[in-house]
């Protein structure tokens, strides 16, 4: 499966822009600011039915517009196209199409089109809080095990109701632990099936982790990821039993599957402390090379994978390293942004492969190459 077309209409800074892709590698060359990453979030939207880089949707229209629209067209087989749009007017739902037919809810698309993000953001995965480690987590997971997506759904409609109790019940001085309760025993059974689905894919993913990530640095470091969890060692009902008086006083659920974490590590320490800017990234691009490795053979297709800024800060061995493995019949299609033309195309002359460059400044498409 490949994306063959896309278009945009008042995305970002695209007025109104069309793409012709390469079934293997796509490169948009331009300064920054001029719209690359804007193209790599469309195709991301039309995966996720959202941005990579933005959660407010109405601020991606451009300016003076009060919609946008985006469209792909999607080589499935020899003679299956899918036509996947996103839509969204200021003051309407976001509308998203599968061959002209509207989804009743957007979490019924996800999945159906796997897509791997590599940004230059992603090394707040290994600098910010747990928040966003879970958000990864639960990103991944849900690509391939939709019920997984719907158990995670509700259980933070039952944490955020139970976390309101606890608020109302501080501001009142009137507590009632029967009321808790009734959403305790919601949120159990869903803690523990995502605590197990947690548990398996990290279990599994850390070792194809280790690979990529030794393939890229050339067995230079030694990393290594843990998954931290309360419910290792306590069942979630115990844990809000023994937590009923701190929660009183903290006002929220202070335990739980909602403060599980990863642990980052070189050379037995802290990845945030002691990794390197080129480190760090070569530590996300390995994560998110497993992420495609491993929904790659979960689903038996390859998922899109998109690379924006990836040269930067990564030494010129990382760089070859990385695209001869992108090169390699066990990848698909693929989409890179760089500001150097010249980079890329020694990319290419060290690597040939079908591929296509366009070149981008402000919003528009200045011309395109293809070469093998």
């Amino acid at each position: 499966m490949y994306l063959k077309q896309l278009k945009v209409h008042n995305f970002k800074n695209y007025k109104e822009a069309g793409f012709e892709l390469s079934p293997k590698i796509n490169c948009f060359v331009g300064d920054n600011g001029e719209g690359k990453t804007n193209v790599l979030d469309a195709v991301y939207y039309l995966s996720f039915c959202k941005s990579y880089f933005n959660p407010v949707d109405t601020q991606n229209i451009l300016h003076g517009e009060d919609f946008f629209a985006i469209n792909g067209y999607y080589d499935r087989s020899e003679d299956t196209t899918d036509h996947i749009s996103c839509q969204l007017r200021k003051n309407q739902k976001k509308k998203v199409k599968r061959n002209q037919k509207e989804y009743d809810r957007l979490a019924d698309h996800i999945g159906l089109i796997p897509l791997v993000m590599v940004s230059p953001y992603d090394r707040d995965l290994i600098n910010d809080g747990s928040e966003l480690r879970r958000k990864y987590i639960d990103g991944v997971i849900s690509q391939f095990n939709r019920h997984y997506l719907d158990n995670l759904i509700n259980y933070n409609k039952a944490l955020a109701q139970r976390n309101s109790l606890l608020k109302e019940f501080a501001l009142s001085g009137y507590y009632d632990q029967a009321a808790i309760s009734i959403w305790d025993a919601r949120m159990v059974p869903l803690a523990r099936q995502i605590y197990e689905s947690r548990k398996q894919f990290i279990g599994d993913f850390i070792p194809i982790f280790q690979k990529y990530f030794e393939y890229i640095s050339e067995g230079h470091e030694t990393v290594s990821i843990a998954y931290n969890s309360q419910l290792h060692e306590t069942p979630f009902e115990t844990l809000l039993e023994e937590g009923r008086t701190k929660d009183r006083a903290m006002r929220h659920t202070t335990a739980g599957i909602h403060k599980d974490d990863m642990d980052f590590r070189i050379e037995g320490h802290p990845f945030k402390k002691f990794g390197s800017q080129g480190q760090q990234k070569s530590f996300v691009i390995a994560i998110k090379l497993a992420q495609f490795d491993y929904i790659s053979e979960i689903k038996q297709t390859k998922p899109i994978l998109l690379f924006d800024d990836i040269f930067d800060k990564l030494d010129e061995k990382r760089v070859a390293q990385l695209m001869k493995l992108v090169s390699k019949d066990s990848f698909g299609q693929v989409f890179i942004t760089d500001t150097q033309y010249q980079r890329i195309q020694q990319v290419f002359n060290t690597v040939p492969i079908d591929h296509k460059i366009f070149f981008i400044k402000a919003g528009t498409i200045e011309k395109e190459t293809n070469g093998i």
